[in-house]
């Protein structure tokens, strides 16, 4: 029997003259490359300003905290305006926050930058899930976001091992940096290249009555919560790695900074792994499946990793083990819980799109909160938190489904 391969999808008629999906990659590395390239020099961080790692911790928690309420605000200003205007003055506000952050002079500075980082990044996340549901039909974005979510694994696969040989040849500015050059470049492929996708613009969306009912109406719909809540989750633990795998593989396993890279990447590759996975499950059993499958992979990964840790285990390589389980999970179910999320609503994209954006961002904040301030030095607050969510996850998924099938007429 040959092998399923998923189909090739092509934007509609009037977008062939640019390269959508190129620039789609694009806006979306910018989130895990926010993040990731600098996750090596965390540890550095609290010996520089001599402070605490909870309060290094805040220049993850306080991007995720401004960017999943920018996202309330970015989402229906794209649904008015265009996504164009919006995504031009936030990349713009990314490279100034970025050269921000790599001038601080104190934690206090490159955390306020970190926020306005926040800001501009969310600018390129939702006008990419938005311009997904403008530019290709309803059948063909879950894979185009698949197909996405491929490529952009590439930026938390090789952002880490740049990011350690950055910190460990010339210091923790240097990732910011860099992410002060790679916006630049995002920015001018914006201008040369990318055309107005949102041709139904809703001079509403941004005035009260007409935001209210848009929210009323998104979060109203169990389609919209039967997606969105499980992503979240999701995201939740994939986060719990982001914000805690440096201080455990570094500090409390001892592996040298200039390995981290390499450790997060394998683990990253998990979520390569997933997507793939993704797209063929996909094509042969559906999207439903796609994720209920996905999350009973996020079960047992969470469940694992804390029985392990129990017994008394503590070694790098089960952490790797662990995240690559996580993040390959991840990858299985992201697609489809984005998907799910904005497709029901061709006149609210931009909203949907920000509303599950918050919703992941705010998850994110508690899951990277709760690491800060759980860390002991050992591995089982992380696992802990792991296994919280792979079973929430789980829960999420089979219950939500349940009440859409009970209604259904």
């Amino acid at each position: 029997m040959m092998a399923q391969h998923p189909p090739q999808v092509a934007p509609l008629p009037e977008y062939a003259h640019a390269p959508i999906l190129l620039l789609i990659c694009g806006f979306l590395m910018l989130q895990p490359l926010s993040t990731d390239l600098y996750l090596a020099s965390l540890p550095s961080l609290a010996t520089v300003f001599n402070v605490p790692a909870s309060t290094v911790q805040l220049t993850l928690s306080m991007f995720v905290l401004a960017f999943g309420g920018a996202q309330l605000v970015v989402g229906p200003l794209s649904d008015r305006y265009g996504r164009r205007p919006v995504l031009l003055w936030g990349l713009s506000l990314y490279v100034l926050a970025s050269v921000l952050c790599a001038l601080a002079p104190n934690i206090e500075l490159l955390i306020a930058a970190r926020f306005l980082q926040a800001l501009g990044c969310c600018s390129a996340i939702i006008i990419a899930r938005a311009i997904v549901r403008d530019a290709y039909a309803p059948a063909d974005s879950v894979l185009v976001i698949a197909r996405a979510s491929t490529w952009l694994s590439l930026a938390p696969l090789l952002g880490p091992i740049l990011g350690s040989y950055l910190q460990v040849a010339f210091g923790w500015r240097a990732a910011f940096l860099a992410l002060s050059i790679l916006s630049s470049c995002v920015l001018a492929a914006v201008v040369l290249r990318l055309p107005e996708t949102n041709v139904h613009k809703d001079p509403r969306a941004t005035e009260l009555r007409g935001l209210l009912a848009n929210y009323k109406l998104v979060l109203g719909s169990r389609a919209f919560w039967s997606h969105a809540l499980p992503g979240a989750l999701s995201y939740g633990a994939i986060f719990a790695f982001i914000s805690g795998s440096s201080l455990v593989l570094i500090r409390v396993l001892n592996v040298p900074t200039e390995w981290f890279g390499y450790c997060f990447a394998f683990g990253v590759s998990g979520y390569m792994t997933g997507t793939i996975a993704c797209r063929r499950l996909i094509s042969r059993f559906g999207a439903d499946a796609t994720l209920r499958i996905g999350s009973a992979l996020s079960l047992v990964s969470g469940a694992l990793f804390l029985a392990l840790v129990a017994a008394g285990v503590a070694h790098w390589a089960l952490v790797l083990a662990a995240m690559f389980l996580t993040m390959g999970a991840h990858g299985v179910n992201f697609p489809v819980a984005q998907n799910g999320s904005v497709t029901p609503f061709p006149q609210q994209a931009g909203t949907a799109a920000g509303l599950m954006g918050a919703l992941y961002m705010s998850v994110a904040f508690v899951v990277g909160t709760a690491v800060g301030a759980s860390f002991d030095g050992t591995l089982l607050p992380l696992a802990l938190i792991a296994c919280t969510l792979g079973f929430g996850i789980f829960a999420s998924v089979r219950l939500t489904r349940r009440k859409i099938v009970a209604v259904a007429p």
